[in-house]
């Protein structure tokens, strides 16, 4: 039991003598510097001592044991040794130990992370220009990233998913992104950016951005200034086409054959214009683009009015109009009339009916009474109207 006892003892007055060094685990970026600090309390003159992953020793005190110009000693005194590694490496991350020579030896272990810089990214697989409808698969990749890095594709502003591949190379990985697209006009002009997200690269993360090209056959519509045309007004008919390259000088024609008018018939670029119209430019007009992926038309059908004979027919419909409005009241009158009228007869009915009934010992006597009370029934009407 006494034994027991001073054992127990001996472990509390090591305690309480602090007798254990103590360490922190350090996290450094590639090239940056790790300051490794090793702390005791209570240290009664006994050496610390600093070695690396290998086990090689790189401080003992204040003595340097390890030619290793990169390693400084930064404190050393009975109570803390600390040291630094300038220009850290990928090779220098491990386990460190700070050693305290008591009897026996107490260690502490350190693990210096050395995070690896991933390098900008690449984008590949990108043909320029695209043809609407193509499938392509772009890639995104980057190097040398410890951990692994993340990779986030954007379209524009917005995000969007891809797949992602990690492989090892050495202590650090290779990582790669691939998105896969079905091109069509509307991917023109869009920026396809890959961001690298990964903690040695704090706030600032790397990116590469691909704008698409896409090319694509022309589609084609007319834009037309005027609702109703009439005689002498001014028309401009706009041929609005939309391809990549852009479309060939656009071509009009009328009825399939040539514009037979160019002296009122103006063509100015995509436009055509009707200084004057008159019954003569009725017909179908049509104007062609294309491109080396195709061509596309569109037709406009212009028939010019008489402005006396809207004004006419404008006279014509209003007249119509209130007759029918004229005829739609008289008939609503009319049913209505009816109706009270119609209400007005069935009551009498009833009441007479009902009155003949009363003072009648048979239904054979009960008609004829009804029949000789008719004029009593008009004092009754007066109640259903």
């Amino acid at each position: 039991g006494s034994s027991d006892l001073s054992v127990v003892l001996k472990t509390i007055s090591t305690c309480i003598s602090g007798q254990y060094p103590l360490v922190q685990n350090v996290t450094v970026t590639e090239g940056g510097t790790a300051n490794m600090t090793c702390r005791v309390e209570y240290n009664d003159n006994t050496s610390l001592q600093w070695s690396n992953p290998a086990q090689q020793t790189l401080f003992f005190g204040d003595k340097k044991a390890l030619r290793d110009n990169r390693i400084e000693l930064v404190h050393a005194s009975w109570s803390e040794l600390t040291i630094s590694i300038n220009d850290v490496t990928l090779t220098d991350d491990g386990m460190y130990t700070c050693s305290l020579f008591t009897m026996p030896v107490r260690t502490a272990k350190a693990y210096l992370t050395v995070l690896g810089v991933p390098e900008k990214p690449e984008i590949d697989g990108l043909t320029k220009p695209a043809l609407e409808g193509d499938d392509i698969t772009l890639t995104c990749m980057t190097q040398g990233s410890k951990p692994a890095a993340d990779l986030r594709w954007f379209r524009n502003e917005k995000e969007v998913k891809g797949a992602k591949e990690v492989n090892a190379s050495g202590k650090t990985f290779t990582v790669r992104s691939s998105l896969q697209l079905h091109v069509d006009r509307n991917d023109d002009g869009v920026a396809y950016t890959c961001k690298v997200d990964h903690v040695a690269l704090a706030q600032t993360p790397q990116q590469a951005t691909e704008v698409l090209e896409v090319h694509y056959a022309p589609r084609v519509q007319i834009v037309h200034s005027l609702a109703v045309p009439q005689e002498g007004q001014y028309l401009k008919l706009e041929c609005v086409s939309k391809g990549n390259p852009s479309p060939d000088p656009v071509m009009w024609t009328k009825d399939g054959g040539e514009l037979p008018d160019l002296d009122r018939m103006i063509v100015e670029g995509r436009e055509l214009t009707f200084t004057s119209l008159n019954k003569t430019d009725n017909g179908t007009y049509r104007c062609e683009a294309g491109n080396h992926l195709g061509t596309s038309s569109a037709e406009y059908v212009l028939y010019v009015y008489d402005p006396n004979a809207l004004g006419q027919h404008g006279t014509d419909h209003a007249l119509i109009g209130g007759v029918v409005a004229v005829v739609v009241f008289v008939t609503l009158c009319l049913i209505i009339v009816l109706g009270r009228y119609l209400a007005r007869h069935k009551g009498t009915y009833l009441t007479n009916e009902a009155k003949g009934a009363d003072d009648a010992p048979d239904a054979d006597t009960a008609i004829i009474n009804a029949e000789g009370n008719h004029a009593h029934a008009e004092e009754k009407k007066e109640y259903f109207i």
